[in-house]
C-alpha cells in the first residue's frame, strides 16, 4: 500500500491514490495543485522519513470545488446583566482528490 502524509497549512493528513479530502481554502476549482510538504512516504516496506520535508517526492491534486463546514455555535451569556449574544461560524474548506503520488 502506498501513502503519503502530507501538510497543508497547519494540519497533516494521511493520503494516498483516488482520496477525496477536505483542506482549508487554498485555490481556484478546476485547477491542478502540488503538495510540496511531503512529510512522510511508504510504498510497502520503504518508509521515507523528511527532516522536516522530503524534496524529491511530489503530491498532485486537482482541485474539485469548494464546501463549508458545519456550522459552530458560540453563546455569550452573563447571568446577572441580561446580556446574552449568539454567533454562528461555517469554515470554508476546498475538496481536493489526489491524482497522482510520485515517489
Amino acid at each position: 500500500m502506498k501513502y503519503v502524509i502530507i501538510e497543508s497549512g497547519a494540519r497533516q493528513y494521511k493520503v494516498k491514490e483516488g482520496d477525496i479530502f477536505n483542506v482549508e481554502k487554498v485555490a481556484t476549482t478546476g485547477k491542478e495543485c502540488t503538495m510540496d510538504k511531503v512529510l512522510m512516504a511508504v510504498d510497502g516496506d520503504k518508509v521515507k522519513v523528511g527532516k522536516p520535508v522530503l524534496n524529491d517526492v511530489k503530491v498532485f491534486a486537482e482541485v474539485i470545488g469548494e464546501v463549508k463546514g458545519e456550522k459552530l455555535r458560540v453563546f455569550k451569556y452573563r447571568k446577572t446583566e441580561q446580556y446574552r449574544k449568539t454567533i454562528g461560524h461555517r469554515q470554508q474548506y476546498t475538496r481536493l482528490k489526489i491524482t497522482k503520488i510520485e515517489v
